[in-house]
């Protein structure tokens, strides 16, 4: 059975989930550190690099820090990420054998989606928490209010993909967002002392 309320404890924690690609994990510690410093403490590990599971395994080590797996695209990626300490999983979709595997691990899950056939197939599952995603590719704000309108209240977005700082206000002041993910608190060559400043600044913001 999905337990909705472990969902909503990773999405509520932060109005921001910072969406992390990191490449060196000499820079997981520093970086995990200069984020939950900021205010920023529910963290989106990808899995789009080669050392992805260390960067979880070094991250989980940082106090206050809430470490998830993104990218996750199959039963045998979320479990090499549970093994390396994810405490959440994120996924760009939204498959029946995800689901499945993330009730037998015991671990939140927030499937991707794009439109209402995704959502009605999640709900089929149990699932009522999902990423709207690539969010301003589907349409955008336009398009999440329309399908929100539809599946009522029950039923809360965290967007990602290509929201911005700028942009990341609107998105949070829509009632069915929990959260956004944004890969805007880390972009460019690593600066603590900037991932530090962007996080203070995006941890502010009101949902």
């Amino acid at each position: 059975m999905i337990d909705t309320a472990k969902l909503d404890a990773v999405m509520n924690r932060c109005p921001v989930m910072p969406v992390l690609v990191v490449n060196d994990v000499a820079q997981a510690r520093p970086m995990a550190e200069a984020l939950v410093a900021g205010g920023l403490s529910t963290l989106e590990v990808t899995l789009r690099t080669p050392c992805a599971l260390e960067v979880i395994e070094e991250m989980s080590k940082v106090p206050g820090a809430l470490v998830g797996a993104g990218t996750v695209l199959n039963p045998s990626d979320m479990d090499r990420a549970v093994k390396a300490g994810a405490r959440f999983i994120v996924s760009p979709g939204l498959t029946e054998a995800l689901a499945k595997a993330s009730v037998e691990h015991d671990v939140p899950f927030l499937p991707g989606v794009a439109n209402a056939g995704d959502i009605m197939r999640g709900l089929d599952l149990g699932l009522s928490r999902f990423k709207f995603f690539p969010a301003v590719t589907n349409g955008g704000i336009p398009a999440l209010k329309s399908l929100a309108s539809v599946f009522g209240s029950n039923i809360r977005f965290c967007p990602t993909g290509g929201i911005t700082e700028e942009s990341a206000p609107d998105w949070l002041a829509l009632p069915s967002v929990a959260c956004v993910g944004g890969s805007w608190v880390t972009a460019g060559t690593f600066d603590a002392d900037k991932v530090r400043q962007r996080a203070t600044a995006a941890a502010l913001f009101t949902v």
